[in-house]
């Protein structure tokens, strides 16, 4: 409630006996909430109110003919003399606080128990004493609202930690330590001036701030003492002697002056929205609450009694100045009649036509609440509307059907006057209770009485309110404050209301708000991992004893290609099926690098053919065929795009994908020794229609079981045997240096790269007659691709798909052209760009480059011998394979290098979006792709002489 007003930016006075603002709204129009239209009624300067005796004895009649008349008074701004005092005012509290800041919470605890225990004590005197100083409310309520100021907010709080370090994870490094906010300017109404005095006092010790308070001016005398009350008691408990201090001689130049200082770092604002507003606008940062005109609204399953009996407590209480109070009663029609009846039996009485009239006049003056009526009682009222009303009565109620401006009764009115509405259905009442809210209250409190157990109606009511406090069969003024109805709502006298309401906080204000929280995080990276199927069976003729696994299964789907189905090795699997009574189909037309249409055609025959097991047999592509297939068959809503969404980290990941297995175990069989697919959550997939491949990752892709059997790979072709080796070789070097490399990945990633250096030219040179090499590259195959299903890929990996699907270049081929290229891109000490969260504290890869030279004992002396070596002995071991040293060579065609300069601006900017990039140890520029294209395109690396590659940062 507000203290003091701003009206074109100048104080009106106000009667002490009445509330100076009234925030009286605009209509809402179109929908949106009108900003308050901030009024206030004013007396002459220095006038006093008339006594309770003398309202009594001069009833005004139903339309008072002498109306208080407005008086803008242009003020004179703050005297040098006041601007002096509350300079050295806030020197004092800034030294105090600086002081207090430095206290133990041990020391703060027992200065907020003592500041508290002195309130308490003090509640009866002080309740007294600001219904003699402002002649509104109830002395006994008061008494109230100063117990929980003091005894509540104690008890709430009395083991909040607010000093030092308030969090502590070790695990997760992180610690949250508590600052004071500094020196806190309080605004205190003239309709609280005791209770809010209290509170923000209190708030204040807890958080180790220093408060300065400015009462209203006609609440002066009982906010001080509150206040003295509190510090007295602080100080003798041992806080430094300003830390709560408060301006003698309120006025409003002052009170601008005061939330303007440069000294104070943050205003605690309770008043009416022209309060607030100033609060928000003097450039320091503020906490500030809105205005109320909170509605009740009763639907045919409440409890009438209850609901009645909630409405009449709550707005009886001191006379219905709390903010929070109804204002307005919405009554569904089934149960109109029993409510107005109980509100009778209850104490109220329903105005008659003419009262209305009568009362309208006396709430609204000039388009303006009158002040006069706020906080005062029905007999002091009904004199003032000059009714007559029976003995005994506890609230007014105008039956009305209108919200707005053209009816008085619907605006916030802080006295025992309520406006009740009848709702033909529980959708128009909510309806007119969101309308009431618009209407001056938007984000303070709404109140619903119904049956508990109405889901359906609570849920329609807390969806269409725009209220920040939202009460279940409650009373309003009660229940908003917390702690009352509801321990779990925090206890408060400061009530934000979120930007409905036009402040900062849409909460309960409490201690949190008035601290700065450091955190101070330690570093941690993010957890690992390790993840491969649960089943791998690897040896020569385990075939046979692996798919055995699958008795007891009814329906295989096998996902192979032609070349493969053709040659018989479907045979070999559907052979084994048989003898389990596994029942199977072959889908036989997945092509190289597998489109859409191809997985939409295996899709089709899956979904008819029902399996629980899907068998991927063949090489990379068959394989990651049937894993899209198992996902579409057992999440027939995953989006493709979303799948295909890049990501930093595959934990989290924007688009998730379940886990799968739920309808159908997946089963890979390499026939090829290079891709790793059968043991990997990555599936490559090409869109035909774009021309673009898509390196799809998602755990939920890991297969079920990998067969790893070397008497299937004997007789691959020379060409496979060297373009996958080398392509399982850019998987081990790719994961031995990448950013989510760990321990457990390296050790597979060595072993792997041992393996085809020695055995990967056996098998070419060999083929079925080198059993052992055809074994050990298979391995190797396999156990690269554990390694980079866990630590990832690089840019050889992402300029490579993009080769690949532009000029169609086999995988493996085209990774063999860039490998090496990539290796000398990456062993530098002071790369240009690392990426965002590395596992490594500082980047490593020329060192790890160095680790593979000396394990393939290489020879080198200095790091940057080492990574030659290693170059040097990857492209000797593509000669011996028969690859060719350059991207040109493997094209052999002049249109097609005339094609690839004039896109390679377009592939390099393709290959920085493409998912494997985010794990290489140097994270790129667009520009140094490009580069390592041409380097790759033009000319064999070797002779190499220096790593030195410059970014070309623009």
């Amino acid at each position: 409630m507000m203290s003091s007003s701003l009206v074109s930016g100048k104080r009106v006075a106000v009667p002490s006996a009445a509330k100076p603002c009234a925030a009286v709204p605009l209509p809402r129009a179109a929908g949106r909430r009108i900003a308050p239209r901030v009024v206030c009624e004013a007396a002459p300067s220095g006038a006093a109110p008339a006594s309770p005796k003398a309202e009594a004895a001069a009833p005004v009649a139903a339309a008072p003919a002498t109306p208080h008349a407005e008086v803008k008074k242009e003020r004179a701004p703050a005297s040098d003399d006041a601007l002096q005092a509350l300079k050295e005012l806030l020197k004092r509290a800034q030294a105090a606080q600086a002081k207090y800041a430095t206290y133990s919470q041990e020391q703060v605890d027992e200065i907020f128990r003592a500041a508290a225990e002195a309130a308490n004590a003090a509640r009866i005197p002080l309740a007294k004493m600001a219904v003699e100083e402002t002649r509104m409310g109830v002395a006994e309520d008061k008494v109230v609202k100063n117990h929980f100021a003091s005894e509540f907010i104690y008890n709430k709080y009395k083991h909040t930690k607010t000093c030092g370090v308030v969090e502590h994870d070790p695990a997760g490094g992180i610690q949250k330590v508590a600052e004071p906010v500094g020196v806190i300017a309080g605004i205190v109404p003239t309709t609280n001036p005791t209770s809010t005095a209290i509170f923000k006092s209190l708030l204040a010790l807890k958080t180790r701030n220093a408060l300065v308070l400015c009462p209203h001016p006609r609440a002066a005398k009982s906010t001080i003492a509150a206040a003295r009350i509190v510090r007295d008691a602080a100080v003798a408990a041992g806080a430094p002697p300003n830390i709560i201090s408060w301006v003698e001689t309120p006025s409003l130049p002052v009170s601008q002056a005061l939330m303007q200082a440069p000294e104070i770092n943050l205003i605690l604002a309770t008043g009416g929205p022209a309060m607030v507003r100033a609060a928000y606008s003097s450039g320091n940062p503020s906490l500030g609450v809105g205005a109320g005109n909170t509605p009740a609204l009763i639907d045919e399953t409440a409890d009438v009694a209850m609901a009645v009996s909630s409405i009449m407590l709550s707005k009886t209480f001191d006379n219905g100045v709390i903010c929070a109070s109804e204002q307005s009663v919405v009554v569904v029609a089934k149960a109109y009649d029993a409510v107005r009846a109980e509100f009778v039996r209850r104490g109220a009485y329903f105005l008659t036509e003419e009262d209305k009239v009568k009362v309208r006049a006396g709430v609204v003056i000039d388009g303006k609440l009158n002040p006069n009526i706020v906080g005062q009682s029905i007999p002091k009222l009904a004199a003032l509307f000059g009714i007559k009303v029976p003995q005994g009565t506890k609230v007014l109620i105008g039956e009305v059907d209108k919200v707005g401006p053209e009816e008085p009764l619907s605006q916030e009115k802080l006295c025992p006057i309520l406006a009740m509405y009848k709702a033909p259905d529980y959708d128009a009442g909510v309806k007119l209770a969101c309308d009431l809210i618009m209407y001056g209250g938007a984000g303070h409190t709404s109140v619903l009485y119904t049956n508990p157990l109405n889901h359906a109606h609570i849920a329609q009511y807390q969806a269409a309110v725009k209220t920040v406090r939202i009460l279940i069969n409650t009373p309003a003024s009660q229940g908003a404050i917390g702690d009352l109805y509801n321990f779990h709502l925090d206890p408060s006298l400061t009530l934000g209301c979120g930007t409905w309401g036009s402040t900062s906080v849409s909460t309960n204000v409490g201690p949190q708000h008035l601290l700065n929280i450091k955190t101070v995080t330690a570093r941690r990276e993010n957890m690992l991992w390790f993840r491969v199927p649960p089943k791998i069976y690897f040896k020569g003729g385990c075939l046979e004893v692996a798919l055995g696994d699958l008795k007891g299964k009814s329906r295989a789907f096998i996902v192979t290609d032609k070349p493969l189905f053709d040659m018989g090795y479907a045979d070999k699997v559907t052979h084994i099926l048989d003898g389990i009574n596994v029942h199977h189909q072959v889908f036989y037309h997945v092509t190289p690098d597998p489109t859409l249409a191809c997985i939409e055609a295996g899709l089709k025959e899956i979904l008819e053919f029902k399996p629980d097991v899907i068998i991927a047999l063949g090489g990379g592509s068959p394989m990651d065929a049937a894993k899209i297939m198992w996902l579409m068959y057992e999440c027939p809503d995953t989006r493709f795009d979303g799948l295909a969404m890049r990501f930093m980290d595959i934990r989290k990941r924007v688009y998730e994908v379940p886990e799968l297995g739920k309808k159908a175990l997946m089963v890979c069989i390499p026939t090829t020794s290079g891709t790793g697919s059968e043991v990997t959550p990555f599936s490559v997939v090409t869109d035909e229609r774009l021309g673009a491949k898509y390196p799809l990752a998602d755990y939920a892709l890991t297969p079920s079981m990998a067969i790893v059997d070397p008497q299937l790979v004997l007789n691959m072709p020379k060409k496979l045997t060297a373009w996958g080796g080398i392509d399982a070789l850019t998987h081990a070097l790719e994961s031995y240096v990448s950013i989510c490399a760990t321990d457990y990945t390296k050790g597979l990633s060595r072993e792997a790269i041992s393996l085809l250096f020695k055995y990967l030219p056996r098998a070419y040179a060999d083929g079925s007659n080198d059993y052992v090499a055809r074994e050990k590259v298979h391995y190797a195959a396999t156990i690269a691709g554990m390694a980079f299903a866990n630590a990832f890929l690089g840019i050889c990996h992402s300029m490579a798909h993009k080769l690949g699907a532009a000029y169609h270049v086999p995988h493996g081929l085209a990774n063999a052209a860039l490998i090496s290229h990539v290796i000398r891109y990456n062993a530098t000490d002071m790369p240009a760009k690392q990426a965002a969260f590395p596992q490594y504290q500082y980047p490593t890869a020329k060192q790890d480059y160095a680790d593979l030279a000396n394990m393939l004992g290489l020879g080198g002396t200095t790091d940057d011998e080492k990574v030659i070596k290693l170059i040097e002995a990857v492209e000797e071991l593509k000669k011996k394979v028969d690859i060719p040293p350059t991207i040109k060579e493997i094209f052999n065609d002049p249109k097609t290098d005339a094609d690839f300069l004039a896109r390679v601006d377009a592939l390099a900017e393709d290959a920085f979006d493409d998912q494997c990039t985010g794990a290489n140890p140097r994270y790129p520029l667009m520009a140094d792709l490009k580069q390592i294209y041409l380097d790759a395109h033009s000319a064999p690396i070797l002779p190499i002489k220096s790593l030195e590659f410059f970014s070309k940062i623009q």
